[in-house]
């Protein structure tokens, strides 16, 4: 059973690394060539691949790894910052939600050491943290989407500030609750010895 969980070569992987790879892709065609309904469909296919590597993971034989417990999450948090950077500098959504989103992240990381004296890396993740990245992750490409000069393009932008809105309280409410728990196991479980 460990030798399953330390294979590196699975479809999840495989598509984890992809997404990764597509960062840069994602960048260049936004900002260098302003190719935005390429860059659209980049993020479009990250989040199919992103739900799709979750979903193999969980439900195929010898495809879940203990490389892609640590990579999936990592490329979504890389995600997570370079999309709303990006598309703030691109214009299209406001520097406050992009300060908000990575304050947040922020004052998380910040409680990982209090974490670690309790023998804890992390807290799980939330149901409601995983709807506000899903929101996040779809309203800003149909915000992007939305960018075009026709009454379709003024809908999808529309949906696309519903679903970003909608993210970032469930976001910054997620983030509340993680505090919460951090306390509660600062308060219950007893310090770890090195």
């Amino acid at each position: 059973m460990q030798e399953q969980r330390d294979r590196v070569l699975t479809v999840p992987n495989v598509l984890s690394a992809l997404r990764l790879v597509l960062v840069p892709v994602f960048l260049w065609l936004l900002l260098v060539v302003h190719e935005n309904a390429w860059a659209v469909a980049v993020l479009m296919f990250s989040g199919f691949s992103d739900w799709a590597d979750g979903k193999i993971a969980r439900l195929v034989d010898n495809q879940s790894s203990r490389l892609g417990e640590l990579l999936d999450p990592a490329v979504d948090r890389i995600y997570m910052v370079a999309i709303p950077i990006a598309l703030a500098i691109h214009g299209s959504v406001p520097w406050w939600i992009v300060l908000t989103l990575l304050g947040r992240d922020l004052v998380l990381a910040a409680t990982l050491p209090l974490l670690r004296t309790r023998g804890l890396t992390a807290l799980p993740v939330t149901y409601i943290g995983k709807a506000a990245t899903f929101a996040l992750m779809s309203g800003l490409p149909l915000i992007l989407l939305g960018q075009w000069d026709a009454l379709w393009s003024r809908v999808i932008l529309a949906c696309g500030w519903a679903f970003l809105i909608w993210g970032l309280l469930m976001y910054l409410w997620s983030g509340v609750l993680y505090l919460i728990q951090v306390s509660m196991v600062m308060r219950q479980m007893p310090k770890v010895g090195r």
